[in-house]
């Protein structure tokens, strides 16, 4: 009897062993359909960074405008000002919602909107100072490396005082969104008025060098090609071993409804199950430097997250309130989900549910 070898055990070896993945490797993995084996090695590695620990944290989001001339493709959420569908929250509106979240246990403030170019800093600055001062304790995570690069350009100032400024009204860490895809045969389609790449890891370095934390990202699922998925995940590991600042990275599956790069591109389908939880695991496999992969439930579904968790992810993300951006864009998953569903998720996989908070402090294991 002739016993099949796993054509995936090179890279088994390697993964056992502690080495660093190549691109080619990375290219074998995201082609191979042994998602079993890719799962297996990537629970592996997960193992040897969090043990049996999934992490969860209770957040909400301010979605503060949807207008935005970048007009991505991609995007359901931004429309110009004359859009029926366009709001932009006054900082009177915001500091109601701000003081409508008092009490509630969050922990994180995700902020989060379009790029609204009427809008001045001053709106940015004060809408921080508006949630430390009705909830001091809460982290202001806020803002892609997108939106900071066009705030400072409307406002005519650096981006070294654009954070600084923000630093000083209560910002804590960034969002790891705007990233997308970094190849630019792709990026130039999908998001071409988008900050490129290499500003995209610039201020993503900054932050990091002034001591703050970050996250990081992917959009995976529309045009883009194997090549460009592991030249994604490569360009993350290289900044990460420069600067350490990335605390998780997760990604976003593409919704097609309601954008123009479907429709240009006749894309009718959402991502599958295999390939979410395959383009997870192999993140896992590649990013060796990152200490989290993360679960976006809201993309994905949480059944689809909760199986995840035996693909490589350790973090199911938040409890999320208000969410706006990935809901234009077709998805039905709830808007909220509370800390008792999380907690009896991870039980039934078999493991430890830690409540944390943005930079990853545990604040209680269950």
């Amino acid at each position: 009897m002739t016993i099949k070898m796993d054509s995936l055990q090179d890279i088994r070896e390697k993964v056992e062993r502690g080495e660093r993945l190549t691109f080619e490797d990375g290219m074998r993995l995201l082609t191979s359909n042994d998602l079993f084996a890719i799962g297996q090695m990537a629970d592996s590695v997960r193992r040897r960074k969090s043990g049996d620990h999934v992490y969860f944290i209770v957040n909400t989001h301010l979605n503060y405008t949807n207008v935005c001339y970048l007009d991505c493709k991609l995007c359901a959420f931004g429309v110009k000002p004359e859009n029926p569908r366009s709001y932009t929250l006054s900082l009177e509106e915001i500091e109601r919602k701000i003081i409508d979240m008092k009490g509630k246990g969050f922990t994180e403030l995700h902020i989060v909107g379009g790029v609204n170019p009427k809008l001045p800093f001053s709106y940015y600055e004060e809408m921080i100072r508006l949630a430390k001062k009705h909830l001091p304790e809460i982290h202001v995570q806020a803002f892609t490396a997108v939106e900071l690069d066009y705030l400072a350009r409307l406002s005519k100032i650096s981006i070294e005082e654009a954070i600084d400024r923000l630093r000083e009204a209560g910002l804590g860490s960034i969002l790891g969104g705007g990233a997308e895809i970094f190849h630019p045969e792709v990026r130039s389609i999908i998001s071409g008025h988008k900050t490129n790449a290499e500003r995209w890891f610039e201020i993503h370095e900054r932050i990091h060098r002034l001591g703050m934390r970050s996250n990081a990202s992917i959009l995976y699922g529309s045009i883009e090609k194997p090549e460009h998925v592991i030249d994604h995940l490569l360009r993350l590991r290289a900044l990460q071993d420069k600067t350490g600042g990335f605390d998780a990275f997760f990604g976003f599956a593409f919704h097609p409804e309601n954008t123009k790069l479907a429709e240009e591109y006749g894309i009718t389908g959402e991502t599958t199950g295999l390939y979410d939880l395959k383009l997870l695991a192999i993140a896992r496999l590649m990013l060796d430097n990152f200490p989290h992969i993360r679960a976006f439930w809201m993309m994905i579904g949480l059944k689809l997250a909760q199986i995840s968790l035996y693909f490589g992810v350790d973090d199911l993300d938040g409890t999320v309130m208000e969410e706006q951006i990935v809901h234009d864009a077709g998805a039905e998953t709830p808007q909220m989900t509370p800390k008792e569903t999380f907690i009896q998720m991870i039980r039934e996989a078999g493991r430890i549910p830690v409540e944390r908070d943005t930079l990853y402090h545990v604040l209680r294991t269950y």
